[in-house]
């Protein structure tokens, strides 16, 4: 099983969403993030005053599957979280050693 974690813009979650849905992911969590990379964030003027704004607003998506579909998962949210530009953001794969399903017990692939 795999671990996938990507960190996208947040107009961009319900394309990957609906993408990962279409091939079958059942569950995903997701979370709002703040951070930077390339993009550096921005400097605006507020009231006379210049502000610099480090930390963007992103989405961090994670997703554990199955070994089989994990290259189609990372395609699907390449292809829909791309704009081609700064803070398009960044996908991390993990191995995940087991899943437990709390309510039956269930282990492994039958989990996720």
């Amino acid at each position: 099983m795999k671990k996938i974690e990507a960190i996208i813009r947040p107009e961009k979650l319900d394309a990957v969403k609906d993408a990962l849905s279409n091939i079958g992911v059942k569950g995903m969590t997701v979370s709002n993030v703040l951070g930077f990379g390339n993009q550096k964030g921005y400097t605006q003027i507020y009231r006379g005053q210049e502000i610099v704004t480090r930390l963007l607003p992103k989405v961090k998506l994670e997703v554990v599957i199955s070994d089989e579909i994990a290259d189609e998962v990372i395609t699907i949210i390449v292809d829909t979280a791309k704009t081609g530009k700064f803070g398009d953001g960044k996908i991390f794969v993990f191995d995940v050693a087991n899943t437990i399903r709390i309510r039956t017990g269930e282990h492994g692939n039958d989990a996720v």
